[in-house]
């Protein structure tokens, strides 16, 4: 059988981003090609990765992490411009990246970030991969800008989140996107079925006591209480930037309508809980049978007009 053509397009969206994987997972089950794709941040990461035919290896590193080891990761600093300096994460995927060149890539892929002194995108469609995500991937304020050729360089979904307009097309192909922006509460919190080993569970009790530490694990995974109990500064500012990525987003897709879009919620789990990998990986795979269905329904339906 001949395998339908799909160009991707993967929202920025912090750990909700791991759901691109099941998405890309069960494309490929069902007989899809993806002949290229576009991503922001977290859809970089997941699509770079992809593109560099290491999605598999970044999958099963993922699935090992619980909130300690995510913690862990988390290179703290008291710079203004970030609370994480980003290259702890960086060093673990070093070696799904390497030193590939995009224009190298098996499959097209463009990768969006926004450089601040000129205020306007930046698409990567060549040079380092490893550049072009950790570029991508700098959420202001949160993970230090990335400096690159006289550029100061953030996160590019504070002006494309979902970047429609920078994937490349081929004949007969689907567009596919996945929107990880929606504010739409219906969708649960999605909550780990695995417990914490008793041994981890100590280490994060004596971090705890640890007042510096307390703060630092709070902002990364706020109880749903004390979310209602207070804003903080970083609440606030991730609020933000979620319903002003929100608004871009339906903007986008609005001007370029793709044909299966795949929506899933802001409200199923927070910026930094990848330690929900098999969840979330599970949820995307989920969420992209129930468009697909929807699809199909509106193919018939147009079908059935015609004749």
């Amino acid at each position: 059988m001949n395998k339908q053509a799909v160009s991707l397009v993967l929202a920025s969206g912090g750990a909700r981003g791991i759901a691109h994987i099941g998405v890309i997972e069960e494309l490929e089950r069902q007989n899809f090609e993806i002949k290229s794709i576009s991503g922001t941040s977290m859809g970089a990461i997941v699509g770079g990765i992809y593109a560099a035919g290491h999605l598999q290896e970044y999958k099963k590193w993922l699935l090992k992490l619980d909130k300690l080891d995510v913690f862990r990761l988390m290179d703290f600093t008291i710079s203004s411009h970030g609370f994480i300096k980003g290259m702890r994460i960086f060093e673990e995927i070093e070696p799904f990246l390497g030193d590939l060149l995009i224009e190298d890539l098996p499959i097209p892929f463009s990768a969006v970030a926004v450089d601040l002194l000129k205020q306007e995108e930046v698409i990567f469609q060549s040079g380092k991969l490893k550049d072009a995500l950790r570029a991508s991937v700098s959420i202001p304020n949160v993970l230090e800008p990335y400096k690159l050729d006289g550029k100061i360089l953030v996160d590019g979904g504070i002006l494309n989140p979902i970047p429609l307009n920078r994937v490349k097309r081929s004949k007969n192909d689907l567009l596919i996107a996945v929107d990880l922006n929606e504010l739409d509460n219906t969708q649960a919190h999605l909550k780990r079925k695995q417990k914490i080993h008793k041994k981890k569970k100590k280490e994060i009790y004596a971090l705890l006591k640890r007042i510096e530490f307390k703060e630092q694990w709070e902002r990364l995974f706020p109880k749903e209480e004390q979310k209602e109990q207070k804003i903080g500064y970083f609440d606030i500012m991730d609020s933000s930037f979620d319903i002003m990525q929100n608004q871009i987003s339906k903007f986008s897709i609005e001007k370029y309508p793709p044909d299966i879009l795949v929506s899933i919620s802001k409200t199923v789990c927070g910026t930094f809980d990848f330690h929900l990998a098999n969840e979330l990986i599970e949820f995307g795979k989920e969420k992209f049978n129930q468009a697909l269905i929807q699809y199909d329904k509106k193919v018939i339906s147009q079908y059935k007009n015609k004749v």
